[in-house]
């Protein structure tokens, strides 16, 4: 049986797991954290198209039990005029997948849980800092000092991935986008509106979202524009700081932002946001990258970890399906590149608007947003890319 090493036990790792041990490969996961990473992570909002892709394998009743519906999306000015009314996103779903809204920390842990029940064995504190070739094997070596030997080398260690280094020594940086990422859950408010719905809120100097747990909580983000890339220990040791900075940015705005984020007991430090431009090589010899580790996505395109599962089924089928490792990798980037690679751009093209300046700028952005979303999911709706369906039954063969 085909051995395969998983650099990274997140979610694109976990997944890849399950997805290849489904396919008749024998997997093992190595995760550069120990264990005390379970709390890591703010929410995300798994998107129609993630949820189908977890479902092709068995998994998206991981994320029903723990998430909720998030079954339509809706957006307003600053002075909180109303752009669109609820959206519903499940129209796109081929098979009625709703988003699902979960922390970060509950996927992983399920998902790592699931592949462990599995028999999928997992080890801990191995951060992979070369590998090598031996014949028809691949070598990792860990910064412990130890090493795995296996038939081929999957890199689903993120963002700033050491395998996308080790198959390409020029391979492209991540990219900042210029803003930041703040979180928060905020309780005691009683706004109008069914749970479920994600709010976006275009402030004059931020951009402002909060969705409805069925619990009546808050759980909600900001991205705060910051012109130059800032260190992140310098903005955790400024936490105490942080809630009057946010507040700032949403005086004048007439929307739920300031009251939102007064009503956090527990205001967590920012992270600087970014994506990742075109990696020209995903894959050589033996050794590929899927997930963030390949097209990092900006979180405005709300798609990260819905094409980081994706990834991980397809390549999974392409493997399976393919009469050498060599013509599935091929077949996995045939079928995966042109759709990543137009998310990050959307994501990026997003992001810009939610940072653009000026009255002017922004009426011509909420113009545009309201017409958008004003269609059925045709051409130009910018929920395009929740649609995607994967059929785990039928061949993956390069086109």
């Amino acid at each position: 049986m085909t051995r395969v090493l998983v650099i990274g036990g997140g979610i694109a790792g976990a997944v890849c797991a399950i997805a290849l041990q489904k396919a008749g490969f024998e997997p093992t996961l190595y995760e550069a954290f120990d264990r005390t990473a379970d709390g890591i992570g703010n929410f995300v909002n798994i998107g129609p198209n993630g949820i189908d892709a977890l479902d092709s394998i068995g998994l998206g009743h991981l994320v029903r039990d723990k998430g909720f519906d998030t079954p339509a999306i809706a957006f307003y000015s600053d002075t909180g005029r109303a752009l669109t009314g609820d959206v519903p996103t499940d129209r796109l779903a081929d098979r009625g997948q709703i988003i699902q809204t979960i922390r970060r920390s509950d996927l992983y842990v399920g998902l790592r849980d699931e592949a462990a029940r599995r028999g999928i064995p997992i080890e801990f504190g191995k951060r992979i800092v070369d590998a090598s070739f031996e014949g028809d094997r691949v070598r990792a070596v860990f910064e412990d000092g130890t090493h795995a030997e296996g038939d081929l080398l999957v890199g689903a260690d993120g963002l700033r991935s050491r395998v996308r280094r080790i198959i390409d020594p020029t391979a492209p940086s991540p990219r900042y986008l210029g803003v930041l990422n703040a979180f928060g859950r905020a309780e005691g408010l009683q706004l109008e509106g069914p749970p479920g719905v994600i709010r976006m809120f275009f402030g004059k100097r931020s951009f402002f979202s909060y969705t409805k747990h069925p619990d009546g909580s808050l759980w909600w983000f900001a991205n705060p524009p910051r012109a130059e890339e800032p260190d992140p220990e310098l903005l955790r040791l400024r936490t105490a700081t942080w809630r009057g900075d946010l507040l700032r940015l949403f005086d004048g705005d007439r929307t739920p932002a300031a009251a939102i984020i007064g009503a956090t007991r527990d205001l967590a430090p920012p992270s600087p946001t970014y994506d990742l431009p075109p990696v020209p090589r995903w894959h050589r010899d033996r050794m590929i990258v899927i997930g963030d580790a390949a097209h990092a996505v900006s979180p405005t395109a709300g798609q990260g970890c819905a094409v980081a599962m994706e990834d991980a089924v397809v390549l999974a089928k392409c493997l399976r399906d393919a009469p050498s490792h060599e013509q599935g990798f091929v077949s996995y980037e045939a079928a995966r590149r042109k759709r990543v690679e137009d998310i990050v751009a959307q994501g990026k093209y997003n992001n810009e608007g939610n940072i653009r300046r000026g009255p002017a700028g922004r009426l011509l952005r909420n113009f545009f947003i309201s017409r958008a979303f004003r269609g059925t999911g045709g051409k130009g709706d910018p929920t395009w890319m929740m649609s995607h369906h994967i059929d785990w039954d039928a061949k993956e063969i390069a086109r």
